[in-house]
């Protein structure tokens, strides 16, 4: 799979609410995201970081504002023609149990139907599963390994711009870690845009190079992590960050006594 120029993705003044203006989910957003970019939204269940991300290919429709992909609003594109060009990763996976691991991946329309076996063969090999796994059905993978497919299916359109919704938030500790790993590298060799939403602020530190901060729905917070680790941080932002700092500040302590 060749490299690809991920596109910029802009917010001007969006906003979202579901009760008539009363409450935002999202509240005034003006945000941009350059291409290339691994960029993670963080916050709080509740901030309007996932209601943002959806917005960007339209499952979710913003009330005010807009949002472009490299200067072209989206809501001037049929919403599916505009989905098949844009890769998501969401927690539940959403693999169809009754299709094996090739024909959920093969579900991608823009897969050229005399190649899709290729085609195929080549996204397991991009995201680590061996060539045999495409013959086997979801129930016969593990957590990391269902995922991993979910990851191919979302590369299977061949998108510049990748959007992930907790997309580890369900695997174990070691496996989450990995993939979290694998996904970044694919990231940087395949020259992606990548958004991810995530509540874990570590895995934001460790894989993003923007942070973004969420709290009632609006961006109270922006920077990378070496930033976002300094001493200024404030607010939403350093409750968040005191976290993994807590928890580093502890093993650090263990490795001592031991």
């Amino acid at each position: 799979m060749q490299a690809q120029a991920g596109p910029e993705v802009r917010f001007q003044s969006v906003s979202k609410s579901f009760d008539d203006g009363e409450n935002h989910a999202v509240d005034t957003v003006d945000l941009t995201i350059e291409g290339g970019a691994f960029v993670a939204l963080v916050g709080e269940s509740g901030s309007g970081k996932s209601t943002l991300l959806k917005t960007i290919n339209r499952l979710v429709e913003p009330s005010a504002g807009s949002v472009s992909i490299d200067g072209e609003d989206v809501a001037a594109r049929d919403s599916v023609e505009l989905r098949r060009h844009i890769g998501y990763v969401f927690q539940n996976i959403g693999l169809f149990p009754h299709m094996t691991v090739a024909e959920n991946i093969g579900i991608i329309p823009r897969l050229d139907a005399g190649k899709t076996g290729d085609q195929v063969g080549e996204l397991l090999d991009l995201v680590g599963l061996p060539q045999d796994f495409a013959g086997r059905f979801p129930n016969e993978l593990s957590g990391g390994q269902q995922q991993r497919v979910g990851v191919a299916r979302a590369l299977a359109g061949k998108p510049g711009l990748m959007l992930m919704d907790e997309p580890f938030g369900a695997l174990d500790p070691v496996t989450r870690d990995q993939l979290g790993d694998a996904y970044r590298e694919l990231h940087d060799r395949l020259g992606l845009t990548t958004i991810m939403v995530t509540h874990d602020m570590a895995e934001a530190l460790l894989l993003a190079d923007r942070i973004l901060v969420m709290s009632d729905g609006r961006i109270v917070a922006d920077g990378t992590p070496e930033e976002m680790l300094a001493e200024e941080a404030n607010g939403e932002a350093s409750a968040l960050i005191a976290v993994p700092k807590r928890q580093m500040a502890k093993l650090r302590k263990l490795e001592e006594r031991s």
